[in-house]
């Protein structure tokens, strides 16, 4: 039987879900209030991705029940993925402290790569380099900054929800053209099931994501970014090339406030997309301009490598200079100053 069927499902019910989740919220005081930390200035429900947890999670053991995922693998995601958005949601309903997060985290980091796949052999221009024994060591670092950067993206309206479904939906389109088609399935899941919340957290949003949904889906797209990897090591250079407006400017900003000795760990707003939205106005057109980035820029990149016309490091470097460019720009780690 064909997966088609499922797509509206998912996108449905995680649009349903979503509003329930927010009426949830309102009625319950479950509200994000802002203060000089926070990138919006009105109060607006939090929690909300556990719709795409949920939606996700629920249907995603139909890929391998009609056989279209190996069941290892859906145990590896379902698992790891629960237990990121677990933690997520504990932490945005009290507060867990930073340590017992990371234990989790890799602990979730470790199960994926049990299930799924480690870190694989890596070409660099033509040369191999397998990590052996430490590729699970190299894996785990690996997902535990992918699920942490991506939850520190989550600041601005429909930015994180925006690049999962660009992302996701690109790599579908790669894996066609790339010879892996049988690994289509489980990234579209996750683009619609984001589609559905992102009707209600598109600038200006109605709901904010939490560290439930942005944890779930940094965890989430490490691992199918190994999993591709896998079968194919070409796929690692596609996945961190389509994420590189997140990794470049997570990255970037962690790098120069470690350098001017912040608490790396305290909650900021000195993320270039954070800074851009202050200078420009507004959330949506730096939403809409990651997009653009990912579509226009990032997109053929990764398609050259997919279809080997370009090796995967020179396209990482091509991909990620004018990023880079834009992340000093708008000055992602300076300084905050608060208006």
């Amino acid at each position: 039987m064909s997966a088609w069927f499922l797509i509206p499902i998912i996108f449905i019910v995680s649009l349903i879900l979503t509003r329930m989740l927010r009426l949830y919220a309102l009625n319950h005081s479950l509200i994000d209030i802002p203060n000089l930390r926070s990138s919006h200035s009105i109060p607006t429900p939090r929690g909300g991705g556990v719709a795409i947890v949920v939606s996700f999670l629920m249907l995603l053991p139909l890929l391998s029940y009609y056989g279209y995922l190996p069941w290892g693998q859906a145990v590896g995601l379902v698992g790891s993925g629960g237990a990121v958005a677990l933690i997520g949601f504990l932490d945005d309903h009290g507060h867990i402290a930073a340590r017992w997060r990371l234990l989790g985290h890799f602990m979730a980091a470790i199960w994926a790569l049990y299930w799924v796949a480690s870190l694989p052999s890596l070409v660099f221009f033509g040369f191999e380099l397998n990590f052996g024994i430490l590729s699970y060591f190299f894996g785990a670092l690996y997902v535990v900054w992918m699920l942490n950067l991506y939850n520190f993206m989550d600041g601005i309206d429909g930015l994180a929800s925006v690049e999962a479904i660009t992302v996701c939906l690109s790599a579908a389109v790669l894996y066609f053209f790339g010879g892996v088609e049988q690994l289509i399935w489980a990234p579209l899941f996750l683009a619609f099931a984001v589609s559905g919340f992102l009707y209600w957290n598109f600038p200006p949003a109605k709901i904010f994501m939490g560290d439930a949904g942005s944890g779930f889906l940094g965890v989430i797209l490490a691992t199918l970014s190994l999993q591709a990897a896998a079968l194919s090591p070409k796929f690692f250079w596609v996945w961190v090339i389509l994420l590189g407006v997140f990794i470049v400017d997570a990255t970037f900003t962690l790098i120069r406030r470690l350098i001017r000795g912040d608490k790396v760990y305290e909650a900021h707003r000195s993320h270039a997309y954070q800074f851009a939205s202050r200078r420009i106005g507004k959330h949506l057109y730096v939403t809409l301009g990651v997009a653009a980035i990912n579509i226009i820029w990032l997109l053929p990149l990764a398609y050259l490598v997919a279809v080997e016309y370009l090796d995967g490091v020179l396209a990482l470097v091509i991909a990620y200079s004018p990023l880079i460019l834009i992340a000093s720009k708008y000055n992602a780690g300076g300084v905050e100053v608060n208006s």
